[in-house]
């Protein structure tokens, strides 16, 4: 339990009485704050949200613009990649406030993932916000990446997790964005600080070509390298075929999933994924285990096919972690969810900390890693080929469930083993570049946070000796 004690005064100074405005490590942060050259956000960046027309909400069943929404922006990369969403153009360009360009900030403003920040490194020519988002355009005496790292800092955090308001849906509103206390530090340590993290943003660039690349080598094996699904809509099937499947709705046998099939099966081996893994189900012990602090337990919206994120991060009681323990991940397994967002599949390279995952994801053991790489398997779990079949067999009318006889009988090309280790030593490159911009992107917020509580002297020579690393 934290307690704070504060004067009545101080309530009626900030216009806030709940407790969680009076957080300690708020009230430290903002201490420490008072003693540093600082301005308001509002001085240095035009501050706006995005689209509150429900125009923009009729979305496309094909690509157009795409349509950012708070789902869309993680911890883990500047924009998600799955579940887009796409705007007609026309509709584009009635909502001029709430474009996006290159070098803007985003910060998710409501719902659960409030506080969320991504720097807009390399958009598409046409990109446009929703209402969840908040626009930071930096003005001209301030760079985009030394504010994203403020941003991202314990300071920045602590000051925007503050100020968010509300009761049954919470949200940060843009006058409370605008009076944000942005630390000025010397104009040469800034510049250093945009430097690294524009580096690290290079750096996830290079890691997702690199991944596309492995991609793009098994599609090529397949045949599907310039395969575009088309949506029929007519086509016949015969009674049989809905005998044999036991289903009778029309999406399944869209024929667009048959020549994924196809595809696979003209390969020149091919097997079901139960076939050559082992799989563990895992646990739900109920959001009423759910606190504050202890060991992370993991959920579909914590896991992406590059890694563990901390998005809205739920823990459970070190008591309850040792009587699930057997439910700990080990090294060398695949985590795959089965639930709401089915088919995100995570490789273990390492083994990962003390964590427990919930029901909706599955652990995932090749049972023979010679003649199936495991890099190789994740590899075809995230992409087209696998998730275009949990499309067609995921049901659910709330949320999305991929059956476990269903992941089972899910269709695996296995390229021979030459081709798998050259996909697979591609994924090793792309992760390993993804790494280090996180390291990176780690510096430049940790170096900002040690020049505010020690000196820019102190924190120079620390990112010095870890850029060297």
């Amino acid at each position: 339990m934290q307690i704070s004690i504060r004067n009545f005064l101080e309530t009626l100074e900030d216009n806030r009485a709940d407790a969680e405005f009076f957080k300690p490590e708020y009230i430290q942060s903002r201490r420490i704050l008072t003693t540093k050259p600082c301005e308001d956000l509002e001085n240095i960046a035009h501050i706006s949200d995005g689209n509150h027309l429900s125009i923009a909400e009729n979305f496309l069943d094909k690509p157009g613009v795409r349509y950012l929404r708070g789902q869309d922006l993680s911890t883990d990369m500047i924009l998600s990649d799955r579940n887009i969403v796409y705007i007609d153009e026309t509709i584009f360009h009635q909502l001029k406030r709430s474009h996006i360009v290159k070098d803007d900030i985003l910060i998710t403003i409501v719902g659960a993932n409030t506080g969320l920040v991504g720097l807009v490194y390399s958009p598409p020519d046409q990109l446009v916000a929703s209402c969840k988002l908040g626009i930071v355009r930096p003005k001209k005496d301030i760079l985009s990446g030394y504010l994203y790292a403020f941003l991202t800092s314990q300071y920045g955090q602590n000051q925007i997790l503050r100020s968010v308001r509300g009761g049954g849906q919470t949200g940060l509103i843009l006058p409370d964005m605008k009076k944000l206390s942005i630390v000025r530090l010397d104009n040469v340590f800034e510049k250093l600080i945009h430097k690294i993290v524009y580096q690290g943003h290079e750096l996830l660039l290079t890691s997702d070509n690199t991944y596309c690349k492995a991609e793009q080598i098994l599609l090529s094996e397949l045949g599907l390298l310039n395969w575009k699904p088309k949506h029929w809509l007519s086509f016949t099937k015969n009674f049989s075929d809905t005998r044999a499947s036991e289903r009778i709705d029309a999406e399944y046998f869209q024929p667009m999933y048959e020549e994924i099939v196809k595809a696979i099966k003209s390969s020149k081996n091919h097997t079901r994924l139960g076939d050559i893994v082992s799989i563990k189900k895992c646990i739900e012990p109920g959001s009423g285990a759910y606190q504050d602090n202890g060991i992370p337990f993991l959920r579909v919206s914590n896991l992406s096919k590059f890694g563990i994120n901390n998005d809205n991060q739920q823990f459970i009681s070190e008591a309850l972690f040792d009587s699930l323990k057997a439910h700990q991940p080990k090294k060398g397994e695949i985590l795959l969810s089965k639930d709401a967002t089915p088919g995100i599949a995570y490789y273990l390279k390492d083994a990962p900390g003390k964590t427990i995952p919930s029901s909706g994801i599955l652990r995932v053991t090749v049972k023979d890693s010679d003649q199936i790489y495991p890099e190789y398997l994740t590899l075809v779990l995230n992409s087209s080929i696998v998730q275009k079949q949990i499309e067609r067999d995921a049901g659910g009318s709330i949320i999305n469930h991929w059956l476990v006889d269903q992941v089972k009988n899910t269709l695996i090309p296995i390229l021979p083993v030459s081709a798998q280790k050259k996909i697979s030593e591609k994924v090793n490159q792309s992760f390993c570049n993804r790494e280090q911009s996180r390291r990176l992107l780690d510096i430049a917020k940790h170096g900002i946070e040690m020049a505010i509580e020690k000196s820019e002297k102190e924190a120079q020579g620390w990112i010095d000796a870890e850029l060297k690393k």
